[in-house]
């Protein structure tokens, strides 16, 4: 059975970020509590209408990030949401969803971050220039042969949440907005702006317009020496770039790997020259 229960938090407007003639944020489902957005973004792929629908929940009990991971965040603090897709892409390019998503989380969040500086980890998520963690994204894609037929964009952002608020098994390598700026933002002004950027991100690649090229410029991996969490195991290099179809390249001991996914899981500064 599906929860419709669509329960506005207070002093939290939701409604002002509906866009009704977009094709993304015509409408927001909002959630006080709900086991995961991505699953009932995925439920309205099934529905008339349902493509461009927002799912945004004040608390998840479900949630879940990259690989597996739960995903942890307190109700009322923070922007958590799944956006449905029917993305008019091969499958073979269904990877530029991604980055094109992560363009558009870090486009909402720099307005927010005046005095911040603010890029992207590979492969997908929003950090500042010490690393803290500030978005991240679990892209769940649908094909059907060379198509592909559907996708669940589930974004979260840390906005109002404090690291003296934070679980200590987090608070080391996550900030938020607030952290950086030193004041509470406005999360309907922030999801605003993320939709907009999205619906603009997602009709550049269904025309052809590869992210990739903006991607590599903003992403902060580069050039630095990483551990990586992969299929194979723990590889450990240095991110020399990025392929033509957003794989990481890694120069590792022996020759060049490249990582069509994966998690950074460490940044080693370089040695002194």
């Amino acid at each position: 059975m599906n929860d419709r229960s669509a329960v506005i938090a207070p002093l939290t407007d939701w409604s002002l970020a509906i866009r009704p003639r977009a094709r993304i944020g015509h409408t927001i489902e909002v959630h006080e509590t709900i086991g995961s957005t991505n699953d009932r973004a995925r439920e309205l792929l099934d529905e008339d209408g349902g493509e461009g629908g927002v799912v945004l929940a004040e608390e998840q009990t479900a949630g879940r990030g990259r690989r597996g991971r739960s995903w942890m965040s307190p109700a009322g603090v923070n922007l958590t949401l799944s956006v449905a897709l029917r993305p008019a892409l091969a499958a073979a390019d269904a990877w530029q969803l991604g980055l094109a998503t992560a363009l558009a989380t870090l486009e909402a969040c720099l307005p927010a971050t005046p005095r911040a500086d603010l890029g992207l980890k590979w492969p997908n998520d929003v950090v500042d220039h010490e690393g803290g963690k500030v978005a991240g994204l679990l892209i769940e894609t649908m094909m059907s042969g060379d198509r592909l037929t559907g996708a669940v964009a589930g974004i979260g952002i840390n906005v109002n949440w404090l690291a003296v608020d934070m679980p200590a098994e987090i608070s080391g390598r996550a900030t938020s907005l607030a952290a950086l700026s030193g004041a509470d933002v406005d999360r309907v002004a922030l999801l605003d702006r993320l939709l907009d950027a999205l619906d603009r991100e997602v009709a550049g690649i269904e025309a052809g317009r590869s992210p990739l090229r903006r991607y590599r410029a903003a992403c902060l991996t580069i050039g630095q020496d990483v551990t990586v969490e992969a299929a194979a195991g723990l590889l450990h290099g240095r991110a020399i770039g990025l392929d033509e179809t957003g794989s990481l390249l890694l120069q590792v001991p022996g020759g060049q790997v490249a990582l069509s996914s994966g998690e950074v899981a460490s940044v080693r500064p370089e040695a002194p020259a």
